[in-house]
């Protein structure tokens, strides 16, 4: 057997390997391409951890906007929020509400921010739990679906301490191995009520709803409201009380938002016509003050080019018209009534016989028609 048979190991080139021999085989590549010259950037080279995860899209952290590669590809499913953009507003608007809100319900400071909204699976969050936590199970009564608050339990212990009339800039101890009492419960059910009490008035100038408290859960297998792969929207609450406080989670999965997805998105309230109600009032009393110029058209009549451009001073113009005909009476363009000449002492009047000629067209209507020629082909 000649040298020209035998592979960089020593073995035959036809003989099939053993898993041990390509194990071997791989192990003895890379110094196999560095004694015959081969760059690092060749094509033969082995990708390092860091590559690979970097080709699949895995990387540590939960930064998820960065993601590439398949990860990429296999989160693509999933909608992401910035393309509700009135989401963004709703939830600023719910932090300024449940900032007086949570004030004058524990007569003590109340920060609240929000941290973050992110697009998420609904099976990846309820794995992200971390316990002891309350979880409360919501419906939106006029969007026929359910929603999740998640309190963590920093939070719950600080607001249980300050609602009993713990100290001032201490941690509220946390208390393990313990289910929550009933006592517990009834006073955090009394803030998830304040809460979605505030999130009812964020929502109501786009779309009135109604959020009632279905039930209260302490295990994340028992508020299944979606399916694992469904998408939904997580919103991130911060709560600071001089020392004291912790994160809440508002989920709401897509399914529940489908009935207002048209209205998310708007880039703002009001966006399409007769939405803003001050915004109609206002266009409705300055067009009300309006001076328009209205033109009294006694009769219209055809005739050819050449017998105008022969007409001069003094010749006469027949009217298929009598004395009592109805003349009309023009704004612009359109005609908006019609009357009878007369005479009231030295000057020339018009009565209106007929009432004013509404438009046709109604505010659903024209909506209607400009979002049809906006909408791409």
């Amino acid at each position: 057997m000649s040298n020209d048979d035998l592979d960089p190991t020593g073995k035959p080139k036809n003989e099939p390997l053993s898993p041990e021999g390509m194990a071997a085989e791989w192990a003895t590549m890379p110094d196999l391409l560095m004694e015959e010259g081969e760059q690092d950037g060749g094509t033969d080279r082995l990708m390092s951890q860091d590559e690979i995860d970097t080709m699949l899209g895995f990387s540590i952290g939960d930064d998820r906007d960065a993601r590439n590669g398949i990860q990429a590809i296999v989160d693509s499913g999933s909608v992401a929020y910035e393309r509700l953009p009135m989401l963004e507003i709703i939830f600023e608007r719910l932090v300024r509400l449940l900032s007086t809100s949570l004030r004058n319900f524990f007569t003590d400071n109340v920060e609240v921010s929000l941290e973050s909204i992110r697009s998420v699976r609904f099976g990846d969050y309820i794995n992200s739990i971390s316990l002891p936590a309350m979880l409360s199970v919501f419906k939106a009564e006029e969007w026929d679906n359910f929603g999740l608050i998640t309190i963590e339990s920093s939070l719950i212990y600080s607001v249980l301490d300050t609602m009993f009339g713990g100290k001032r800039g201490q941690p509220a101890p946390r208390v393990d191995g313990r289910p929550f009492t009933s006592i517990e419960i009834n006073m955090l059910k009394r803030v998830i009520a304040l809460i979605l009490s505030d999130a009812e008035a964020a929502f109501k100038p786009l779309s009135p709803v109604r959020f009632t408290v279905d039930r209260i859960e302490s295990n994340p297998r028992f508020v299944s409201i979606s399916r694992p792969a469904n998408a939904a929207i997580r919103v991130e609450l911060k709560f600071d009380m001089e020392g004291r406080g912790g994160c809440l989670h508002l989920l709401l999965p897509y399914a529940t938002i489908e009935p207002i997805r048209e209205l998310l998105l708007e880039s703002f309230m009001g966006e399409k016509l007769g939405r803003d109600a001050i915004w109609e009032n206002h266009l409705a009393t300055e067009v009300w003050q309006t001076d328009v110029a209205v033109t009294c058209v006694l009769h219209e009549t055809q005739m050819p080019l050449k017998r105008v451009m022969k007409l001069e001073i003094g010749d006469t113009l027949m009217f298929d018209a009598r004395p009592d005909s109805t003349v009309a009476l023009r704004c612009g363009d359109f005609i908006v009534s019609e009357g009878r000449i007369g005479r009231v002492d030295d000057k020339i009047a018009v009565q209106v016989v007929s009432p004013l000629r509404r438009s046709k067209t109604t505010i659903a209507a024209f909506d209607s028609a400009t979002s049809h020629l906006g909408s791409p082909s």
